[in-house]
């Protein structure tokens, strides 16, 4: 396997997000709180894919905006830009670079059977049907008659597979349904060590230390997410107390009176998780200490401290999100180092695939 960098001993972990808009409750116990953990032993590269984020239409002023987003909140969150290095994905050449020789290397077939294609796919309208080749052909089922399926969903599991091995990154954090994406990028890694000698290392999937899976507030059988189209069912990072409060109180429960987690108490269990991540009490001291007591006491003090550890985060990030020349040297700093660490690999995959050499021009 070869070396990581001569001069780097530190474990290099990259972690790349899509630039989305505000971070949820969830985002924010279950990684990014998490990530600022890493830092010190580790050599952490934070990207924010605009690339993968046009594989679905978006506005393009408020991507761009979105960037500066993600960038300002992961900040504030704790990701000390002198202990790591954020950059935005097109900013670094090498990504679709790396993408397109990898591409080369993948059969259509492996990227058609990946679950998050068809997951896709079928919120298109479309539906899939078996081939005798083992390929997945896919037809339209008529629901949604301008739908289309663009080349860039089906091949977005190689440029994530790129984005990686452009940094020959040790540990990739990933969360149960990219699994299937980091087995596509080791099985590349290793393909093409295979064919042109040893190159990249085999990257591992890691899961860092994190608070507990954060369920909507609407339906708590689901994780939250941003994409929910019930407003009162995500709690973001930004939210205001009054958001938070209306949200909280809307907060589904269960039947009964008691305070107690369990197979059928989802809401309650919900309730508990986000309290002890932000607590750091236990489960069942938190059951001790709201024995007797009704669901609007624990939801009133939940509200309470929500918005108590939100509040600093919030605060620094409208003080960041008003300094875009800072986030903008953030992001250039992070992109030149990305840079060196990327042309590195490039160069090497580029004389091992037998490119001639790129002449200097002048």
């Amino acid at each position: 396997m070869p070396a990581n960098d001569e001069q780097n001993t530190k474990p290099v972990i990259l972690t790349c997000a899509q630039p989305t808009g505000k971070l949820t409750l969830g985002n924010y116990l279950g990684a990014v709180r998490n990530w600022s953990e890493m830092l010190e032993q580790n050599d952490c590269y934070f990207g924010i894919v605009d690339l993968h984020a046009i594989t679905t239409p978006s506005h393009p002023a408020t991507l761009r905006q979105n960037v500066y987003d993600c960038v300002a909140q992961y900040i504030a969150c704790g990701l000390d830009p002198k202990k790591c290095h954020q950059f935005v994905q097109s900013h670094v050449i090498g990504h679709t670079e790396l993408a397109w020789i990898l591409t080369c290397i993948t059969p259509i077939g492996e990227l058609q059977r990946m679950t998050q294609f068809k997951d896709k796919v079928a919120k298109l309208g479309f539906k899939s049907t078996e081939s005798t080749d083992e390929d997945l052909k896919f037809t339209h089922d008529g629901a949604r008659p301008q739908a289309s399926i663009n080349a860039g969903l089906l091949c977005y599991p190689v440029l994530m597979a790129a984005d990686i091995l452009l940094y020959n990154a040790d540990l990739v954090p990933v969360g149960e349904d990219q699994r299937q994406h980091l087995e596509l990028c080791r099985d590349l890694a290793q393909r093409f060590n295979h064919q042109y000698s040893e190159t990249f290392s085999i990257p591992k999937g890691f899961v860092p230390k994190t608070g507990a899976k954060i369920m909507s507030l609407a339906d708590p059988r689901r994780k939250m997410s941003k994409s929910d189209k019930n407003e009162r069912a995500t709690l973001y990072i930004l939210d205001e107390p009054n958001q938070i409060k209306k949200k909280i109180s809307a907060a589904v429960t269960d039947s009964g009176s008691e305070i107690k987690a369990g197979p059928d108490k989802h809401g309650i269990a919900n309730l508990l998780s986000i309290h002890s991540s932000l607590s750091g009490q236990s489960t069942d001291e938190l059951e001790e200490y709201f024995q007797g007591k009704g669901y609007g006491v624990l939801k009133s003090e939940l509200t309470e401290l929500i918005s108590e550890n939100l509040h600093p985060v919030r605060d620094k990030y409208k003080e960041l999100i008003k300094e875009k020349a800072y986030l903008k040297n953030v992001l250039a700093q992070g992109a030149s180092t990305a840079q060196k660490r990327a042309n590195k690999i490039l160069s090497k995959v580029y004389r091992k695939v037998g490119f001639p050499d790129r002449e200097r021009i002048t």
